[in-house]
């Protein structure tokens, strides 16, 4: 409720609030079982801003946890995550990588729990407390060894980490575990310290992503579910920096076909003018071609296992829907429930999502995220704390251009003028 009343999107507890998913369940399910076994899978999510791509990916994240999964979600941007420095990308995923345990960032704990599995597959097999450190060392390099014909620093740093745990230097283990999740700047004697040198750079990222899943899935991980959002971003970028985003792209995409990254999960997000548009995807048609996805038939027929799916975004029905789920659960916590649902009965509820609507031009479509602000934040809050509060006669929606996003305040703008004779002047 709180993430509701800031108009961000829930971390958790998102099966809650699904409103219209339904249709995915059952793909979205047997992917995550693909991934699980050993397979990859590539999913692009399409939709208009407000059609809810970001509660997707999270919702999906969310089943994903559940399945043990690991979970990183990574945002798309010129200046923070450009998508042609892979080696950025996979920084930002160290970053943002959680568990069902573990809150971000949890490439530390994932590493700490895979060497205490190879210490204990190691005793399995009759190793002593002396001939440990050598077992573990012989099964490091058996598990990574598809790894290191790519990527042999990815497990050069592993053992190199565990070598300054055992010798009691937290600072160099601390230092290193940074090195292997893409961090540049390591202190020199840290690199020297592990046996690697220089910063992990756009082709290297491949093979330490292929290296982070092995040790997820030794670890006791299903595998990763990467998502890479926003990334219609990628049009508004320099032609030439936009050109290898879309190029690293397509082979980010093809490597995963080929079955490179087992137990990977890759979802990217963007709005139908990247997938569509001239400078977006059809900038470069073997990019355009890999994504293809009839979309011409009615959306109450389209596939969910398809490469690409659409979120058609929300109707007044389908937010006043959402609006009563919210409602409910709130009412579950509050000291008079029925007072709630009372004052903000399904009527007051397709009111105020009309009113919001009308703020933003009619396009209730990009509404949910200030419908659910103003209902939790402004009315159902209110009722909660005031016992003569009634939002229909002390509460008016006031839309201020501090509520608003770039974007939907260019909804909320008035319609150009389609001719001079149209513009009003003060004379």
């Amino acid at each position: 409720m709180d993430a509701l009343r800031r108009g961000a999107v829930p971390e958790s507890g998102l099966d809650l609030l699904a409103t219209g998913l339904g249709r995915f369940e059952q793909a979205v399910d047997e992917e995550l079982n693909t991934a699980a076994a050993g397979g990859s899978v590539f999913k692009a999510v399409r939709g208009e801003y407000g059609s809810g791509k970001t509660f997707f990916t999270r919702w999906l994240g969310e089943r994903a946890k559940r399945r043990t999964f690991a979970v990183a979600e990574v945002q798309v941007s010129e200046t923070e995550t450009p998508l042609h420095k892979l080696e950025t990308v996979y920084r930002r995923l160290t970053e943002r990588l959680t568990t069902a345990s573990f809150p971000p960032s949890a490439l530390r704990p994932v590493a700490d729990a895979w060497f205490y599995a190879l210490e204990e597959d190691a005793l399995a097999d009759g190793a002593g407390e002396r001939e440990l450190p050598e077992a573990v060392d012989r099964l490091l390099t058996a598990r990574l060894a598809e790894v290191s014909r790519r990527a042999p620093a990815f497990a050069t740093a592993l053992r190199g980490y565990k070598q300054s745990l055992d010798a009691g230097d937290e600072a160099t283990a601390a230092a290193v575990m940074s090195w292997l999740g893409g961090q540049p700047h390591v202190a020199a004697a840290a690199r020297r310290s592990a046996g690697v040198r220089g910063d992990l750079d756009h082709f290297g990222a491949f093979g330490f992503l292929q290296g982070l899943l092995t040790v997820l899935r030794d670890a006791g991980h299903a595998g990763l579910v990467l998502v890479l959002d926003e990334v219609e971003t990628l049009q508004r970028v320099r032609s030439d920096a936009r050109d290898k985003a879309l190029n690293a792209l397509r082979q980010l995409i093809d490597e995963v076909h080929s079955g490179r990254f087992p137990g990977l999960y890759l979802v990217i997000t963007g709005t139908p003018a990247f997938y569509d548009g001239q400078q977006g995807a059809q900038r470069l048609a073997p990019l355009a071609q890999r994504l293809a996805t009839d979309f011409t038939t009615d959306p109450r027929f389209d596939n969910p296992r398809a490469v690409q799916i659409r979120l058609s975004g929300f109707t007044e029905e389908s937010l006043t829907c959402l609006g009563a789920t919210i409602r409910d659960l709130y009412a579950e916590a509050s000291q008079s429930p029925d007072r709630i649902k009372q004052l903000a009965d399904d009527a007051y509820l397709t009111d105020l999502a009309r009113a919001v609507g009308g703020a933003l031009g009619g396009k209730v479509g990009v509404a949910p995220r200030l419908y659910l602000k103003k209902l939790v934040g402004e009315v159902l809050d209110r009722i909660d704390q005031f016992p003569d509060f009634d939002p229909r006669i002390h509460y008016k929606l006031t839309v201020g251009s501090g509520d608003l996003t770039a974007t939907e305040r260019n909804f909320a703008a008035p319609e150009p003028a389609a001719s001079a004779d149209d513009l009003e002047l003060e004379l």
